[in-house]
């Protein structure tokens, strides 16, 4: 057996205490339904939530399914906007018991010139919804740059003013890879999965806030 010194154990417990600090630093406490009783995360959006351009199992979805305790559903739909998304809002998605539902949309409003106006606040009525769900409501954010800039600049107001989680920049570096894209605008597996890791990270604070919530709610020692 190996022996652990006391300078050794010492450290372990610090490093274990400082990696507890800066997880709970990563938690915004405004953040609403942090104590979601929900079940499943949902991945609600378009072609680039369903997994377009690559088999079912390299979709971001999947991907994330791998990373967390959570069981996830894929509720992408390719072609869609956030009209579409309101009228199948309840079905997909209010339905599956969500702990969180991560938000992927506007790149289609802006293909169908969709007014600007009107995507924010179909945006907006989704997240209310997904919230007096109950659930937790994070939007990604697709703009890279100048592309669609407008757009994550409204969706990050509108997350804060929300309590909402923003998952910027999920699209860099990938838009602009011929070798992380399957065409001009879909990522490929590799691109998918660099996508996936990017949610998990911005997501996984939350997650685990409200694994350690449920614990403590059920008398469970962490």
């Amino acid at each position: 057996m190996r022996k652990v010194t006391i300078a050794g154990f010492i450290f372990r417990v610090c490093s274990f205490l400082a990696f507890l600090f800066f997880a709970a630093s990563c938690v915004d406490f405004n953040i609403r339904n942090l104590n979601s009783s929900g079940k499943n995360i949902i991945c609600f959006g378009d072609s680039l939530t369903a997994g377009y351009g690559v088999e079912p199992n390299s979709s971001y979805p999947v991907i994330l399914a791998s990373l967390t305790s959570f069981n996830v559903i894929n509720a992408g739909l390719s072609a869609e906007d956030t009209r579409g998304a309101l009228r199948r809002l309840k079905t997909d998605v209010l339905d599956k018991e969500p702990v969180m539902v991560i938000v992927e949309f506007g790149g289609n409003d802006l293909l169908s010139k969709i007014p600007f106006e009107e995507t924010v606040k179909n945006m907006q009525e989704i997240i209310d919804n997904i919230q007096e769900s109950g659930a937790m409501a994070a939007v990604v954010d697709i703009s890279v740059d100048l592309l669609m800039e407008e757009y994550g600049q409204a969706f990050r107001s509108l997350c804060r003013r929300k309590g909402a989680i923003f998952i910027r920049g999920v699209m860099d570096g990938i838009i602009t890879d011929p070798s992380l894209k399957s065409d001009y605008l879909h990522p490929n597996s590799y691109g998918y999965r660099i996508m996936a890791h990017r949610i998990y990270r911005a997501v996984m604070p939350y997650l685990n806030r409200n694994l350690i919530a449920r614990d403590i709610a059920a008398g469970r020692p962490r």
